[in-house]
């Protein structure tokens, strides 16, 4: 049976999205740092990897591939999308958002989308 091990997103600049996502996800680096990879383990042990490559190719505006990450609640919600605003993600002016949305589409440093998700709302 397989099970996931490592998330890979690209990066124009791999240390400046190490550091984001490193605050962000509470995640260390495996090993040294370098410009053009780097691989973010999480601090207590538990999760999968972030690793993180140089690329030069565009984002995607409607990624087929993207992070959702969970807060247990709208408040909580709130607090973690603007706790990532400070350090540098970005809110996206989403053009699919449904009625009533559960999530909350920003983007990172290197302008990946990724999602902040209330999961009390099911």
């Amino acid at each position: 049976m397989l099970n996931l091990g490592t998330i890979v997103l690209g990066a124009s600049d791999v240390r400046r999205a190490a550091a984001f996502w490193g605050r962000a996800l509470d995640y260390v680096p495996r090993d040294d740092v370098q410009d053009d990879w780097t691989v973010l383990v999480p601090a207590n042990g538990i999760g999968p990897g972030l690793a993180l490559g140089l690329s030069e190719s565009p984002v995607q505006e409607h990624p087929r591939v993207h992070l959702d990450l969970y807060a247990p609640d709208a408040e909580e919600q709130a607090a973690e999308v603007a706790r990532l605003v400070e350090l540098g993600a970005e809110r996206v002016e989403w053009d699919s958002y449904p009625e009533d949305p559960d999530f909350v589409v920003l983007a990172d440093t290197e302008g990946n989308r990724f999602c902040v998700i209330d999961k009390s709302r099911g």
